[in-house]
């Protein structure tokens, strides 16, 4: 008996809209991580075709502002119940840090992004208002806003790159043992398990409070 097999749709290939695209592209990125992630391929997983893609996002730079405006759903809202206006601050700051944390590569895919949707302009707006309520003028406030964001991405891209699964970080990590055991750096010899800690949530508190300490 011949074996039967599935037919295939007539017609044209599904299309995908833009909210799907997105939801897809964070999906293949928790599967391959960024540098595997490409138009074809994220075509693929849609089952369409690539020019639908590109009629959506003319670049993947495109779509990386559209992953990064995704990722930040709720984040403003991390505040909404802080005690006062500094611990707002805070709270906005580790929800930021949470966002990114939650992709792979996700500090990546943020990264000199600047997204325009409710979700990125919404965060900012509610973090440059909890710092003026906090008492920090205005121009002090976006600085201090800007530096907030600049330093919770740069943390996150260092914690994920040193919590990845490249076979190569562990060697990397036992010759910058050997290189100062071997060397005259008396500060480093005596510091240098501090320089591979893991606790990184214990040194970005560090560095929000240092950020944060003229925030009332």
């Amino acid at each position: 008996m011949a074996e039967h097999t599935a037919a295939r749709p007539r017609g044209r290939p599904p299309r995908a809209d833009r909210e799907q695209v997105v939801h897809a592209a964070l999906r293949l990125l928790g599967e391959v991580g960024l540098d595997a992630l490409t138009m074809r391929r994220l075509a693929d997983a849609l089952g369409v075709q690539a020019g639908t893609l590109y009629g959506y996002f003319p670049t993947k730079r495109a779509l990386l502002t559209a992953m990064a405006e995704a990722m930040m759903s709720g984040c403003q809202d991390a505040g909404e119940n802080a005690a006062t206006p500094r611990e707002q601050v805070l709270a906005l700051a580790r929800g930021l840090r949470t966002a990114l944390l939650a992709h792979r590569d996700g500090a990546r895919v943020y990264a000199g992004t600047h997204a325009v949707g409710p979700n990125t302009l919404g965060f900012s707006d509610t973090l440059i208002g909890a710092l003026r309520q906090a008492g920090v003028n205005a121009a002090a406030a976006v600085q201090t806003a800007l530096l907030i964001v600049h330093f919770t991405t740069g943390h996150v891209l260092e914690e994920q790159a040193a919590t990845g699964s490249d076979p190569e970080l562990l060697t990397e990590i036992d010759d910058l043992h050997q290189a100062i055991s071997h060397g005259e750096y008396p500060q480093l010899t005596e510091t240098h398990k501090k320089l591979t800690g893991t606790d990184f949530t214990q040194l970005y508190e560090r560095g929000l409070q240092l950020l944060t300490s003229d925030v009332p």
